[in-house]
């Protein structure tokens, strides 16, 4: 099954409508941003899809996701792992943390979870290195926090001044990529001093 298939496969069982508020749920089938509260949005689903796709997620691997908001992208990125994987989000926010993290419970796959991410830490160097590391956040240059996260082999995928950005971390090399302009709230340059 090439990759495609296998995000289609994580769209249809991880509906976007349970990871929204209540009210947004009815615009879930919508390709637009939604708001989450806290100034987040859940990010529209054709560009999740770009950056799943670009992000290659393979069973039994273990992924970072920062600035996870609803969970949504925890969920659909532990659908890809399977439950021999490990998916941990991250969210700045402590009320978008605290919501996160109840969806993914409710969503039954217990090899994903989200916590708060730790004040002043971008990502979470401390149980990496990460086989894949996604980042639904505007940084404005590429974080070398992150980079740093990021496992032999391994690829990282977060949008940067804009453009939509691919780390490949292999045999100790790193190859970036750009695929394209996309908008996204910006990655909020205070939990990330090495930017």
């Amino acid at each position: 099954m090439d990759e495609a298939d296998r995000v289609q496969q994580a769209f249809a069982a991880v509906p976007r409508a349970h990871f929204l508020p209540r009210g947004a749920r009815s615009r879930a089938g919508e390709d637009i941003p939604i708001l989450i509260g806290r100034g987040q949005t859940s990010s529209q689903p054709r560009t999740v899809g770009d950056m799943l796709r670009l992000l290659d997620v393979r069973p039994g691997q273990r992924v970072l996701d920062v600035r996870s908001g609803s969970g949504w992208t925890t969920a659909l990125l532990a659908h890809l792992t399977g439950a021999a994987g490990e998916v941990v989000g991250v969210e700045l926010e402590p009320d978008l943390a605290r919501w996160g993290a109840a969806n993914v419970a409710r969503a039954g796959m217990p090899w994903a979870t989200v916590h708060r991410s730790a004040p002043g830490v971008l990502g979470d160097p401390e149980h990496g290195p990460w086989d894949r590391i996604l980042v639904s956040a505007d940084a404005p240059a590429l974080p070398r926090s992150l980079v740093e996260q990021l496992g032999d082999p391994g690829r990282l995928v977060l949008p940067v001044a804009g453009t939509m950005t691919l780390v490949v971390r292999e045999h100790g090399s790193l190859v970036s990529s750009h695929h394209g302009h996309y908008r996204f709230v910006p990655l909020r340059s205070d939990t990330d001093p090495a930017t």
